[in-house]
């Protein structure tokens, strides 16, 4: 913004005083506002109900609320977690497929293994040959 001790910036002293000014009194006039804002609900009376989202209601109040068909609470309904998996559908069916396969090999079973993929190869106009576990 400028120098008020340098000789070559004399004719924009007024100026930069101006500019430095009006941000200091920004920046009071918004410290006040929030100032205000923190005081004036300094009050614990005067909150929301973030459970109930409303304010809080004097017995009349309640009375007339229930009167309109008001309800104190709803049911509680939990949330359904839907668990995630590193491994998609595919992938774990895979994977079943070659430890199903290995457990027949270490039994002396032979056949078409799944992953001989020149076995079940096939146009594009076709589906894939169907796998046949070990016998």
């Amino acid at each position: 913004m400028g120098s008020f001790s340098d000789h070559t910036t004399t004719e924009y002293d007024n100026a930069v005083c101006a500019v430095r000014s009006t941000i200091f009194i920004t920046y009071l006039v918004t410290n006040c506002f929030i100032t205000a804002g923190v005081i004036r609900h300094w009050n614990p009376m005067s909150k929301i109900d973030t459970q109930g989202m409303g304010a809080p209601m004097t017995p009349e109040q309640y009375a007339e609320w229930k009167a309109k068909g008001g309800k104190d609470s709803q049911e509680y309904k939990p949330a359904i977690v839907t668990p995630r998996r590193i491994h998609t559908p595919e992938i774990a069916k895979e994977l079943k497929i070659l430890i199903n396969e290995v457990l027949d090999e270490r039994e002396g079973k032979s056949g078409i293994s799944y992953f001989d993929t020149q076995h079940f190869k096939h146009t594009v106009i076709e589906e894939e040959p169907p796998y046949q576990p070990y016998q």
